[in-house]
Protein backbone atom coordinates (compact mmCIF):
# COMPACT_ATOMS: atom_id res chain seq x y z
CA UNK A 1 0.00 0.00 0.00
CA UNK A 2 1.65 3.15 -1.18
CA UNK A 3 0.75 6.50 0.05
CA UNK A 4 2.13 9.57 -1.72
CA UNK A 5 3.12 12.94 -0.36
CA UNK A 6 4.21 15.82 -2.74
CA UNK A 7 4.64 18.98 -2.26
CA UNK A 8 6.38 22.29 -3.68
CA UNK A 9 8.38 24.83 -1.47
CA UNK A 10 10.45 27.47 -1.84
CA UNK A 11 11.36 28.50 1.62
CA UNK A 12 11.03 25.20 3.28
CA UNK A 13 8.23 25.65 5.52
CA UNK A 14 5.88 23.21 3.16
CA UNK A 15 9.07 20.42 2.47
CA UNK A 16 8.70 20.60 7.09
CA UNK A 17 5.23 20.38 6.81
CA UNK A 18 5.95 17.16 4.57
CA UNK A 19 8.35 15.50 6.41
CA UNK A 20 5.64 15.54 9.58
CA UNK A 21 3.22 13.98 7.32
CA UNK A 22 5.13 11.40 5.29
CA UNK A 23 6.48 10.41 9.05
CA UNK A 24 2.68 10.15 10.29
CA UNK A 25 2.04 7.83 7.15
CA UNK A 26 4.68 5.80 7.59
CA UNK A 27 4.12 5.35 10.90
CA UNK A 28 0.85 3.17 10.25
CA UNK A 29 1.35 -0.82 9.56
CA UNK A 30 1.05 -1.77 6.33
CA UNK A 31 2.13 1.32 4.21
CA UNK A 32 4.48 2.37 2.46
CA UNK A 33 5.21 6.47 2.52
CA UNK A 34 6.42 7.89 -0.61
CA UNK A 35 8.08 11.46 -0.64
CA UNK A 36 8.02 13.72 -4.42
CA UNK A 37 8.10 16.84 -5.30
CA UNK A 38 6.62 18.91 -7.64
CA UNK A 39 8.99 20.43 -10.33
CA UNK A 40 10.74 23.93 -10.60
CA UNK A 41 9.91 26.57 -13.25
CA UNK A 42 13.39 27.42 -14.91
CA UNK A 43 12.12 31.15 -14.55
CA UNK A 44 11.83 30.25 -10.63
CA UNK A 45 15.24 28.34 -10.33
CA UNK A 46 17.25 31.59 -11.59
CA UNK A 47 15.84 33.39 -8.87
CA UNK A 48 16.27 30.77 -6.63
CA UNK A 49 20.01 31.20 -7.85
CA UNK A 50 20.35 34.77 -6.38
CA UNK A 51 18.54 33.89 -2.85
CA UNK A 52 21.21 32.40 -0.45
CA UNK A 53 18.02 30.64 1.44
CA UNK A 54 16.04 29.99 -1.24
CA UNK A 55 19.41 27.99 -2.28
CA UNK A 56 20.17 26.16 0.53
CA UNK A 57 16.48 24.69 0.54
CA UNK A 58 16.48 23.64 -2.66
CA UNK A 59 19.87 21.37 -2.02
CA UNK A 60 18.50 20.32 0.92
CA UNK A 61 15.72 18.15 -1.43
CA UNK A 62 18.21 17.40 -3.99
CA UNK A 63 17.72 13.73 -2.88
CA UNK A 64 13.95 14.06 -3.73
CA UNK A 65 12.37 12.74 -6.83
CA UNK A 66 10.44 15.23 -9.11
CA UNK A 67 6.69 13.84 -9.04
CA UNK A 68 5.55 12.20 -12.09
CA UNK A 69 2.22 11.31 -13.81
CA UNK A 70 3.17 8.03 -13.06
CA UNK A 71 3.81 8.15 -9.04
CA UNK A 72 0.38 9.08 -9.01
CA UNK A 73 -0.77 6.18 -10.69
CA UNK A 74 0.86 4.00 -8.43
CA UNK A 75 -0.11 5.48 -5.31
CA UNK A 76 -3.36 4.25 -2.84
CA UNK A 77 -3.74 7.77 -1.80
CA UNK A 78 -1.94 11.02 -2.32
CA UNK A 79 -0.98 13.94 0.25
CA UNK A 80 -0.99 17.23 -1.93
CA UNK A 81 1.14 19.99 0.12
CA UNK A 82 1.55 23.50 -1.37
CA UNK A 83 2.20 27.16 -0.17
CA UNK A 84 -0.42 29.94 -1.04
CA UNK A 85 0.42 31.96 -3.77
CA UNK A 86 -3.01 34.90 -3.47
CA UNK A 87 -4.96 32.10 -1.72
CA UNK A 88 -4.27 29.21 -4.23
CA UNK A 89 -1.98 26.97 -4.48
CA UNK A 90 1.35 27.65 -6.85
CA UNK A 91 1.32 27.35 -10.43
CA UNK A 92 3.97 24.51 -9.54
CA UNK A 93 1.63 22.89 -8.04
CA UNK A 94 -0.97 23.05 -10.31
CA UNK A 95 1.23 22.22 -13.21
CA UNK A 96 1.41 18.56 -11.66
CA UNK A 97 -2.24 18.54 -11.34
CA UNK A 98 -2.93 19.59 -14.84
CA UNK A 99 -0.69 16.81 -16.38
CA UNK A 100 -3.02 14.17 -14.78
CA UNK A 101 -5.65 14.43 -17.67
CA UNK A 102 -5.22 10.63 -18.96
CA UNK A 103 -5.38 9.64 -14.86
CA UNK A 104 -8.69 11.49 -15.04
CA UNK A 105 -9.96 10.66 -18.26
CA UNK A 106 -9.65 6.62 -17.28
CA UNK A 107 -10.60 7.33 -13.76
CA UNK A 108 -7.45 5.77 -12.65
CA UNK A 109 -8.00 8.51 -9.11
CA UNK A 110 -10.86 7.53 -8.26
CA UNK A 111 -11.38 6.21 -5.06
CA UNK A 112 -8.21 6.76 -3.82
CA UNK A 113 -7.98 9.14 -0.68
CA UNK A 114 -6.06 12.46 -0.64
CA UNK A 115 -5.28 15.04 1.55
CA UNK A 116 -3.91 18.57 1.60
CA UNK A 117 -1.48 20.71 3.68
CA UNK A 118 0.12 24.56 3.20
CA UNK A 119 1.71 27.27 4.71
CA UNK A 120 1.35 31.19 4.19
CA UNK A 121 3.05 34.40 5.59
CA UNK A 122 0.47 35.89 7.20
CA UNK A 123 -2.54 34.58 9.97
CA UNK A 124 -4.96 35.05 7.52
CA UNK A 125 -3.13 35.15 4.22
CA UNK A 126 -4.88 32.00 2.40
CA UNK A 127 -4.15 29.15 4.30
CA UNK A 128 -8.59 28.21 4.10
CA UNK A 129 -8.98 29.31 0.62
CA UNK A 130 -6.01 27.90 -0.57
CA UNK A 131 -6.71 24.63 1.34
CA UNK A 132 -10.53 24.39 -0.63
CA UNK A 133 -9.51 25.25 -3.83
CA UNK A 134 -6.78 22.68 -3.64
CA UNK A 135 -9.53 20.20 -3.11
CA UNK A 136 -11.59 21.01 -6.23
CA UNK A 137 -9.35 19.30 -9.01
CA UNK A 138 -9.36 16.24 -6.59
CA UNK A 139 -12.93 16.17 -6.59
CA UNK A 140 -12.74 16.22 -10.16
CA UNK A 141 -10.56 13.08 -10.14
CA UNK A 142 -12.71 11.49 -8.06
CA UNK A 143 -10.14 11.27 -5.24
CA UNK A 144 -11.80 10.95 -1.63
CA UNK A 145 -10.98 14.02 0.97
CA UNK A 146 -10.16 13.18 4.20
CA UNK A 147 -9.39 16.16 6.90
CA UNK A 148 -8.36 16.78 10.41
CA UNK A 149 -11.10 16.47 12.82
CA UNK A 150 -11.12 18.36 15.93
CA UNK A 151 -10.48 15.73 18.25
CA UNK A 152 -7.25 16.14 17.25
CA UNK A 153 -4.96 17.93 20.20
CA UNK A 154 -4.15 21.39 19.20
CA UNK A 155 -6.88 22.09 16.85
CA UNK A 156 -9.08 24.24 19.17
CA UNK A 157 -6.92 27.15 19.33
CA UNK A 158 -6.39 30.89 19.42
CA UNK A 159 -2.84 30.80 18.37
CA UNK A 160 -0.96 32.69 15.29
CA UNK A 161 -0.26 29.38 14.10
CA UNK A 162 -1.76 26.58 11.42
CA UNK A 163 -4.40 23.82 12.18
CA UNK A 164 -7.41 23.72 10.06
CA UNK A 165 -9.86 21.01 9.49
CA UNK A 166 -9.19 21.54 5.81
CA UNK A 167 -5.74 20.37 6.65
CA UNK A 168 -2.63 20.86 8.11
CA UNK A 169 -0.75 24.81 7.93
CA UNK A 170 1.86 26.76 9.13
CA UNK A 171 2.87 30.13 9.23
CA UNK A 172 5.58 31.56 7.57
CA UNK A 173 6.12 34.90 8.75
CA UNK A 174 6.26 37.91 6.09
CA UNK A 175 10.33 37.30 5.96
CA UNK A 176 9.80 33.67 6.25
CA UNK A 177 11.34 33.67 9.79
CA UNK A 178 9.08 31.74 11.26
CA UNK A 179 8.90 27.53 11.31
CA UNK A 180 6.44 25.19 12.30
CA UNK A 181 5.20 24.93 15.18
CA UNK A 182 5.02 21.67 17.61
CA UNK A 183 1.51 21.55 17.25
CA UNK A 184 1.60 22.89 13.80
CA UNK A 185 4.03 19.32 12.80
CA UNK A 186 1.68 17.07 15.14
CA UNK A 187 -1.18 17.99 13.13
CA UNK A 188 0.31 17.33 10.10
CA UNK A 189 1.28 13.79 11.43
CA UNK A 190 -2.14 13.31 12.04
CA UNK A 191 -3.12 14.39 8.47
CA UNK A 192 -0.78 11.79 7.28
CA UNK A 193 -1.79 8.50 9.53
CA UNK A 194 -5.44 9.58 8.68
CA UNK A 195 -4.76 9.35 5.15
CA UNK A 196 -3.14 6.26 5.12
CA UNK A 197 -5.57 4.85 7.72
CA UNK A 198 -8.14 5.46 5.84
CA UNK A 199 -6.67 3.99 2.53
CA UNK A 200 -5.65 0.77 4.21
CA UNK A 201 -9.91 0.64 5.72
CA UNK A 202 -10.90 1.63 1.94
CA UNK A 203 -8.78 -1.25 0.28
CA UNK A 204 -9.93 -3.82 2.89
Amino acid sequence: MKILTVYYTMYGHTLTLANSVHEGVNGVDGVQGVLRRAAEFDAVDKIIDKNDFARGVREQQQDVPVCTVEDLRQADGVIFGSPTRYGNMTAQMKQLIDSTAELWMNGEMEGKPAGVFTSTASTHGGQETTLLTMMAPLLHLGMIIVGVPYSTPGMIHTEARGGTPYGASTIAGPQGELTPTEEDLKIAMVLGRRVAETTLKLRR
